[in-house]
């Protein structure tokens, strides 16, 4: 019994540093703000780090975490030329809502739709709000799930790490 507990915390282990070194997928099509039909492939930041921000407009916790970024955003990108991207998981019956909601909140962000959550599913995204820290190399180097005020500031340590190395 213990050679089989054993070995299954190996695999959960060996499967758990994996995830981390997973690359964002680039083949999957999502849509812009505009409608515009993309592959995943055009979310880059040339090299440098990048958060991916998966969101909802009737997301409570999606929209704090957004909205207190929002006002940390300009100052990390000019100390860490870090780029936030964020996905709304809206379905086609909330989709219209995204472009007014994200207006109204004033983000800067580069926003896209995932209405058929086919991006959300290939990111293994179970609930909103769901942020990534991204590499240059396009490899999550960790992720978070919640948020809770303070969270902004874990993700910026970790952006300062990852710069740094």
């Amino acid at each position: 019994m213990k050679k089989i507990f054993f070995t299954a915390l190996l695999i959960l282990l060996c499967g758990l540093v994996s995830a981390q070194n997973a690359k964002v997928p680039e083949n999957v099509t999502i849509k812009t703000i505009d409608g515009k039909t993309v592959e995943t492939s055009v979310i880059k930041n040339n090299g440098k780090p990048m958060i991916i921000s998966f969101w909802a407009t009737w997301c409570k916790p999606c929209n704090r975490e957004l909205n207190t970024i929002k006002e940390l955003y300009e100052q990390w990108q000019e100390e860490t030329e870090v780029k936030l991207v964020a996905i709304s998981i809206d379905d086609s019956r909330s989709a219209s809502k995204v472009k007014p909601h994200v207006d109204g909140n004033g983000w800067e962000y580069e926003i896209y739709l995932d209405q058929n959550q086919d991006f959300k599913r290939a990111m293994n995204v179970v609930n909103v709000p769901h942020t990534f820290l991204v590499n240059g190399n396009g490899e999550i180097v960790w992720q978070h799930t919640s948020f809770v005020e303070g969270d902004e500031e874990e993700l910026y340590e970790k952006i300062k790490e990852l710069i740094n190395q």
